[in-house]
């Protein structure tokens, strides 16, 4: 194995995609440079092909936490140790490199196995930068995936990524402080808390907290950067409005629905506090925090046992949870199809996703392995999050009040969904009319999608 690495700081996989570090830069350079124009639009004939199945791999990775990339290091190389007739070069890239990269490069240019951001796989597909893969990995790596990984990673009914791992939201919970207020905290979806019932909680608890304002949000991600709509638009699901529907984001991001949902989510400013340096929840100056799984770690090394966790308010149609991260795709137009297959199938199997998901933390995203994980298994510290993970929806257009688990919009369209709705968020949290932003927001993206045929 051949490993080259353009280094910057180490970024996180997990954490740079839910809480805005990778994805929020990849979705603004994407966004920046405005998606593909017609010009990009993809043909109807395969750009790959199978080749012999052996001989060299190019294969770009992202530059993530040191445990993470030793890891995918020592898999590579195990890969290569079963498969003596495959050879991978691989190559770690900081994200702004990767984003970049993508940009630049025309399709025919990319690697032949590429780690891609859940949420921008329509996107990369519409610019034909990957492809389907299902004729060239195994019919059980396919039926292994969870559904909810499988909602982000299909585009007009053809898979174009495989997942190692998820990721999932949550209420994480002081019980020394909600104790203290008399407050115990919801076990499952069904049992959530509804607006109206967090509002009381959160007088409650304001008057066991230092500074009146026992609520974080981790602001210190930023609304306006992608962990604004991963964090926040299960409010808008939880109401029962999807942000596009139809291919339109008027009448649905902008609905009465949505108006009434995010004028409630904004009236518990008041409750929040900034948590700029995002220690709050773990110095205990908070009692519940709005967060996702990659936090678990620390939390659990700062609240031990006085650690809880539950779901996210419900908002009228059901407790929702945000879904998706990190995948593998092929490259749009590799000639080694079947070589590239049977690395994606060797990411995939049991023992590979269950060290690599070991070193992160992370959900696995293998049916299998997630059962037998030691943090998201039954009866193991965060099998909630599992739970909500495998009640998936898993895409807008399908919710109901019984799932939980949601994709972000499946759109080649996406990066000026996340940028017009993360404006819309950061100008209603800052107290603006709730209505005129997301009207602002809806008409932005309907233009974006006018402009580019609706991304046909």
């Amino acid at each position: 194995m051949t490993v080259s690495t353009l280094r910057s700081t180490p970024r996180p996989r997990l954490r740079g995609i839910a809480a805005g570090g990778l994805a929020a830069l990849v979705s603004v350079a994407l966004a920046a440079c405005g998606g593909p124009s017609a010009s990009d639009s993809p043909s109807e004939a395969s750009n790959i092909s199978a080749g012999s199945g052996t001989g060299t791999l190019k294969v770009w990775a992202l530059d993530g936490q040191s445990a993470e990339n030793t890891a995918i290091q020592k898999i590579v190389s195990d890969f290569e140790s079963s498969h003596p007739d495959i050879k991978v070069k691989m190559q770690f890239l900081p994200a702004d490199s990767f984003a970049k990269a993508l940009q630049t490069s025309s399709p025919a240019d990319l690697p032949d196995v590429l780690e891609v951001d859940g949420p921008q796989i329509a996107n990369l597909a519409y610019g034909q930068k990957i492809a389907p893969l299902s004729d060239y990995v195994s019919a059980a790596t396919v039926q292994n995936q969870t559904d909810a990984v499988k909602g982000q990673n299909t585009v007009d009914g053809k898979l174009y990524a495989v997942s190692m791992m998820n990721s999932g939201l949550a209420m994480w919970g002081n019980k020394k402080l909600l104790d203290k207020a008399g407050v115990t905290m919801p076990k499952s979806a069904s049992e959530a808390w509804t607006a109206d019932e967090f509002t009381e909680v959160l007088k409650k608890l304001s008057a066991v907290v230092p500074n009146g304002k026992p609520l974080g949000i981790a602001e210190n991600n930023g609304l306006s950067s992608e962990y604004g709509i991963y964090g926040f638009s299960p409010v808008l699901w939880s109401a029962g409005t999807p942000m596009i529907a139809n291919g339109k984001a008027s009448g649905a991001l902008d609905s009465d629905t949505a108006v009434d949902a995010l004028k409630k989510f904004a009236s518990w400013k008041q409750f929040t506090n900034p948590d700029g340096d995002g220690t709050a929840f773990q110095s205990g100056q908070v009692a519940l925090n709005w967060m996702g799984n990659w936090m678990y770690p620390a939390y659990d090394k700062a609240l031990g046992n006085d650690l809880v966790v539950g779901p996210l308010p419900n908002f009228g149609k059901g407790a929702k949870t945000g879904s998706g991260t990190i995948a593998w795709s092929l490259g749009g137009h590799t000639k080694n199809g079947a070589a590239a297959g049977k690395l994606l199938d060797f990411l995939m199997s049991d023992p590979v996703v269950s060290t690599y998901t070991a070193a992160n933390g992370a959900p696995p995203a293998t049916k299998t392995t997630a059962a037998s994980s030691p943090l998201y298994g039954a009866g193991k510290p965060l099998a909630f999050l599992r739970d909500q993970l495998d009640a998936a929806c898993p895409t807008e257009d399908r919710l109901t009040q019984q799932c939980v688990a949601v994709s972000r919009p499946v759109t080649a369209g996406y990066p000026v969904v996340t940028s017009s709705f993360g404006k819309a968020l950061t100008a209603i949290w800052g107290g603006a009319d709730v209505a005129a932003s997301l009207q602002a927001a809806a008409r932005a993206i309907d233009r974006d999608f006018a402009d580019n045929n609706n991304y046909k």
